[in-house]
């Protein structure tokens, strides 16, 4: 029986992912933090949006590497267990769901798609800081500091990294 090469590339390339999120924001932090934004890198997410919607079939265990990098995103970036551990499956769940409608969708429709994923994460994320205190700014100024410069720059990420990473999940048998 042969084994899929995926099986190695994917973990590899969401541990990359995961990587490139901290090393981009520190490398990045004079301009992405500052008094009047804070960027979030988007990354990790990325990757799973791509091996859904190119690669999925491929991919073994999708719920299982979501579920991990959640928790290794709350261990090591955040300090609070179960925020990132929650919301990723859940996107990713949501992401097969839409696979049903879209399947291999086009740049534009997968563009979307993350869009409304960093959203739906960011959001949450403000949320589930906010019920327990960690979080003081008042919504509009989070949508205004936080997630649209999020927006921006993951879109910038995601046209630069868009063809390349496509090729990896549909290249790979």
């Amino acid at each position: 029986m042969e084994t899929s090469k995926m099986k190695y590339v994917f973990p590899v390339g969401l541990f990359l992912a995961f990587l490139l999120d901290g090393t981009l924001s520190s490398i990045l932090a004079s301009q992405m933090f500052t008094s009047n934004v804070a960027i979030e890198s988007r990354l990790i997410l990325f990757w799973f949006v791509l091996a859904i919607f190119y690669g999925d079939e491929k991919v073994e265990h999708i719920y299982v590497w979501a579920f991990l990098s959640g928790l290794l995103f709350d261990v090591y970036y955040t300090g609070f267990l179960g925020i990132m551990t929650i919301i990723v499956p859940f996107i990713v769940y949501l992401n097969r769901e839409a696979t049903q409608f879209f399947g291999k969708a086009p740049f534009i429709m997968v563009l979307l798609i993350y869009l409304i994923d960093i959203t739906i994460l960011t959001a949450m994320n403000y949320f589930a800081f906010s019920l327990i205190g960690q979080a003081s700014t008042q919504f509009d100024e989070f949508v205004m500091r936080v997630l649209w410069p999020t927006l921006v720059y993951n879109i910038a990420l995601f046209v630069m990294l868009f063809v390349p990473v496509k090729k990896v999940f549909t290249g790979i048998s």
